[in-house]
């Protein structure tokens, strides 16, 4: 058996504990739970609204263009890397529905996309920690649609820089301009702006 360094188990053990405060507090707490290696956020409004308009607007556009083996999920379970220290949960994952059949969070490796909606409370969790973490976990594709500015940004082609993984190619968008996810170009014509 091999020896594991002291600070893989330290980090381990953080993680761990990290995760176990999450599950108790999921079902009491008002929002939403995510572990980055900085600690817990805590995203206190749910998502509601608009944000959960433009999830669903994007879902649906995303649907009928992919082929019907993949999947725009908004759902449950989170992606998470324990390695990392990382636990996430993207508004809309592209993922292979085979890939869904498992009985606990999704493996980040097996995601298409990730794709976030910025939300009013906490957009720094989207455009900064997300942009970090997405490349780090393995995520080919990162999609960010604001509707606090009604513009936006794809992500991709993950390369090694000194600070990690990074996004190489990123290309913004304005709502009403049509944007290429992966393979599957959508509208962004009538997604709401907040207020």
């Amino acid at each position: 058996m091999a020896n594991v360094p002291d600070h893989v188990q330290r980090d381990s053990a953080h993680y761990r504990a990290m995760r176990n405060i999450v599950e108790q507090m999921q079902d009491d707490a008002p929002g939403k739970f995510e572990i980055t290696r900085e600690g817990i956020v805590h995203d206190m409004l749910a998502p509601a609204g608009l944000h959960e308009l433009t999830a669903l607007r994007v879902r649906k556009r995303l649907e009928k263009v992919m082929p019907e083996e993949l999947v725009a999920h908004t759902g449950t379970p989170d992606v998470e890397n324990a390695a990392q220290g990382i636990m996430r949960h993207p508004d809309v994952m592209v993922i292979a529905e085979a890939d869904m059949e498992i009985d606990c969070s999704f493996d980040a490796r097996t995601l298409i996309a990730a794709v976030e909606i910025v939300s009013r409370s906490n957009p720094d969790n989207d455009w900064v920690s997300k942009l970090r973490d997405y490349p780090l976990l393995g995520v080919p594709i990162y999609a960010i649609f604001d509707p606090r500015t009604g513009t936006g940004a794809v992500l991709s082609e993950i390369h090694e820089t000194p600070e990690g993984p990074r996004y190489a190619i990123r290309k913004d968008f304005v709502y009403g301009e049509d944007v290429t996810i992966g393979e599957w170009t959508i509208s962004t014509d009538g997604l709401p702006l907040y207020g």
